[in-house]
Order: structure tokens, then C-alpha cells, then sequence
């Protein structure tokens, strides 16, 4: 694969961007969160067709990198791990207490986190203690939410899917629908249950229209009529630095 740095004026406005030439079917653009864009393309593909199709782009481009620009500022610090700071859960707060225990764990009461530790010193165990926790109820969020709705797509043909999660810089969701796979960002968790159930509500209806096509979203519509109003909830937290589906 070959990488060049390339750029375009739009509007006035010069857009950096890199050319990585590849072997893929179609022009590919992706805006990363520190803003710099990404365009893969065939070698075959002549740079002026590459160039015109980043300027058709531009208002987009433009756009999210200023998103992302302003998503920064609210970017929370890192987490200290220490009593009274919060940890976002499924659209409300958490206030963390720290003990000192024989054993290590964590449990909640729905309002409080409460982390108990042999040596509440150590940031470092503290973190990792509560990122299992979460991730636990990452697999258990996610995994009862996908078995709620999945039967109302069972009739249209399609298979039960196979759930991952993972940690991804600017997708809430992602679907493989030949492999049979819905991913999930880890960061739904903080997220209100609606919007989850958006996400993967959207991610399911890809195994019956693979792209964003009118027919995907009419689908959408059809089976989540108020889709657009959780969609709205999901940009409002400008912390997240997550971008879209």
C-alpha cells in the first residue's frame, strides 16, 4: 500500500488530506477524531478523480472536523479513581466510593460504585477492577437488549446474530452481515437504554438492507418509528467523540 500526502481547496478552505492507494471497489473517505482525513482508493483511480471526489466531500469534511474539534473541549479528564468522582452508566451517574477490603471487587446500587480494594493507592488496579465491571455490563446490557429485539427480525429471514464489543474511536455500531456479527462500541454502556436499543435496532436492520439506502431507512422507520429522536440523545453528549453508525 502507498501513502501520499495530497490536498484540496474547498471553499476557500485548504483540506490536508492522505491518499492510501490500495486495492478496494470504491473511494473510501474517513475523518479520524484528531481531524486528519483518510482517503484509500485504487491505484488505477487517476489523482484528479480522487481530488474532485474529496472537494464533493469538503462540506462534510469540514463538518466533522469541526465536531470533532469541538468535541475535545469536553473531553473528560482521565479518571483518577479516587471517592466522588462519576462514571457515566446508562444515561446517568455513578459516584464512585473507594474502601480498603480484604478482597478486591466492585458493586453497584444503582446510584453509587462501590470499589473495594486491598491498597486504594494503586490507580492502576483500581482501573482495572472497574473496566472488568463495566465490561461485564457492557455483555450483559448488550446481550439482553439484542435477544429482546431480535425476534421481531427472526421472520424476515435473519439469522441470530453473533455479538461483539469492542472499543471504537467513532462508530457506536458496526454489522458483518456475511459473517453474521453485530459489534458494539463499549461506550454505549453510558449511554441511555434507548439508544442502545437504536444502535442495534440500526445494526439489525443492515442484515436486511446492507447499506443506507432509502429502503434501509424506511425499514428503520418501519420498525423503530421514533429512531430519529434517540439518534438526536446519541449526538447531544459532545464527550463522546463517537460520530455516528
Amino acid at each position: 500500500m502507498e501513502a501520499h500526502h495530497r490536498s484540496v481547496v474547498f471553499e476557500g478552505k485548504t483540506i490536508d488530506f492522505t491518499l492510501e492507494q490500495k486495492e478496494v471497489k470504491n473511494l473510501n473517505l474517513r475523518v479520524h477524531k484528531d481531524g486528519n482525513v483518510f482517503v484509500s482508493a485504487d491505484p488505477l483511480v487517476p489523482l484528479e478523480e480522487v481530488d474532485a471526489f474529496v472537494c464533493r466531500k469538503g462540506a462534510f469534511i469540514l463538518s466533522a472536523q469541526r465536531d470533532f474539534s469541538r468535541m475535545a473541549l469536553y473531553m473528560p479528564r482521565p479518571k483518577r479513581y479516587i471517592s466522588g468522582e462519576s462514571f457515566a452508566y446508562l444515561g446517568h451517574g455513578l459516584r464512585l466510593k473507594v474502601e480498603m477490603g480484604k478482597t478486591n471487587g466492585v458493586t453497584s446500587d444503582g446510584v453509587f460504585l462501590l470499589l473495594r480494594v486491598k491498597d486504594p493507592s494503586d490507580t492502576e488496579q483500581k482501573r482495572r477492577i472497574v473496566t472488568r465491571f463495566m465490561e461485564e455490563q457492557c455483555r450483559r446490557v448488550f446481550s439482553e437488549i439484542l435477544s429482546e429485539l431480535y425476534p421481531r427480525f427472526q421472520k424476515y429471514g435473519v439469522p441470530s446474530p453473533k455479538l461483539s464489543i469492542r472499543s471504537m474511536e467513532t462508530r457506536w455500531g458496526s454489522c458483518s452481515y456475511q459473517r453474521g456479527l453485530i459489534t458494539l462500541n463499549k461506550r454505549l454502556i453510558e449511554v441511555p437504554r434507548s439508544c442502545i436499543e437504536y444502535v442495534v435496532t440500526h445494526e439489525l436492520c443492515h442484515f436486511i438492507h446492507p447499506n443506507h439506502s432509502k429502503h434501509f431507512y424506511d425499514f428503520l422507520t418501519m420498525m423503530m418509528p421514533d429512531w430519529k429522536e434517540r439518534k438526536d440523545i446519541l449526538k447531544e453528549d459532545q464527550r463522546t467523540g463517537i460520530y455516528g453508525v
